[in-house]
């Protein structure tokens, strides 16, 4: 074999945020600071937690960076699965919660990427509940700071710098889901990445991936495995197609097989 030549198969894990409170608590609408950013209620905290829990046990490959959208409730979401994912039991390594869980800080990175924010426009976001000006207001050093020192990647260039402009199209959307995916991919082939997004972006990743699937259903913190093989050659590589290496329904995606793999989650009515 030329030693010149390596390969290996390449993991990204794309993954729903957890429970909103605003789909629980209709009125906290009416006085939330920042309706169109709603946090999770503690059941969606915990759900996150777990279902981190479930991806270091159950994936059989380490997640080694995270990216994830700037929305509140999946920087909530990113920061309870890191935490399971990089939890150790010593408690003298560095690094930590808040809640004083020790964890390995080390083990993988964090950034925030506003090519996997919401779907701007009035098909996920009520024009009611949309700042007038079109300022979402993300404080991005505020968001990185939530999460446990040592985990965020500051030398990490965005691929989208500003997020896209109010009122994007739903066509539009779907494409940026389906290119940040592989862009992302593409900037780290030797690694396995998470992506910690929205309802739509986890649909797509399925609907693109999966031949003739069409997705109708992603529960809170349900996630799609996507897997490809990457062959390097000196200081390039290539890269094959994705699959989707786990059964939707397992991680709870609900699909069922189309010709018509347009048909996405909005036409569905699904909440993202």
């Amino acid at each position: 074999m030329d030693p010149t030549k390596t390969q290996h198969h390449q993991n990204v894990v794309v993954m729903r945020h957890g429970d909103r409170i605003d789909n629980f608590q209709p009125l906290w609408v009416a006085k939330g600071p920042r309706p169109w950013d709603p946090p999770l209620v503690e059941e969606g905290l915990s759900r996150a937690h777990t279902t981190g829990h479930k991806l270091r046990t159950r994936l059989g490959f380490p997640i080694h960076r995270v990216f994830v959208s700037p929305f509140l409730r999946c920087i909530q979401t990113a920061r309870e699965v890191v935490t399971a994912l990089c939890f150790v039991a010593d408690a003298t390594t560095t690094g930590g919660s808040a809640d004083g869980t020790s964890i390995d800080s080390s083990k993988l990175k964090v950034s925030i990427e506003y090519g996997l924010c919401e779907m701007l426009n009035r098909e996920a976001i009520r024009p009611s509940v949309a700042p007038k000006d079109g300022d979402f207001g993300f404080n991005i050093s505020e968001l990185e700071a939530t999460f446990p020192a040592g985990i965020v990647d500051n030398s990490v260039k965005r691929v989208y710098q500003e997020l896209p402009r109010w009122e994007e199209t739903v066509l539009g959307a779907k494409s940026r889901y389906a290119k940040i995916i592989k862009t992302l991919a593409d900037m780290y082939p030797s690694e396995n990445l998470l992506l910690v997004t929205h309802g739509e972006a986890v649909g797509i990743a399925v609907s693109t991936f999966l031949e003739e699937a069409t997705v109708y259903e992603v529960e809170y913190c349900a996630y799609a495995e996507l897997r490809r093989q990457i062959n390097f050659e000196n200081e390039s590589f290539t890269a094959g197609n994705f699959e989707v290496s786990r059964n939707p329904t397992q991680t709870g995606i609900g699909y069922s097989p189309s010709t018509h793999s347009t048909d996405f989650l909005m036409d569905a009515g699904i909440p993202i």
